[in-house]
């Protein structure tokens, strides 16, 4: 696990932690995201990223008045896998019954 502080980036540091993810952490290996937020937006964009990204947001809360940390593991959400499956499963229901 690795720890990154990114709130001297302050609302900047969305294409820095996605670096991060990208090239420092190693498959089935976590991060601590810190990042300063003025409104809530950033939090939403963070989930929304980890999930189009199929990682696993493990963790996120409210570090203080002004910061923010978020624990991300470089692997596939098992609830995303899950999902897939039984929609993938219903397609094929479908198309079955279709013919």
């Amino acid at each position: 696990m690795k720890r990154y502080d990114l709130r001297p980036l302050k609302d900047n540091f969305y294409e820095r932690m996605f670096e991060l993810l990208a090239s420092d952490l190693k498959e089935n290996e976590s991060g601590i995201f810190l990042f300063e937020i003025g409104d809530f937006s950033p939090i939403q964009k963070v989930a929304d990223f980890v999930r189009d990204k199929d990682f696993t947001l493990m963790n996120s809360l409210k570090f203080n008045e002004v910061d923010w940390t978020v624990v991300i593991k470089k692997a596939s959400d098992p609830d995303n896998a899950i999902k897939e499956v039984s929609t993938q499963t219903k397609t094929e229901e479908d198309s079955i019954e279709s013919e």
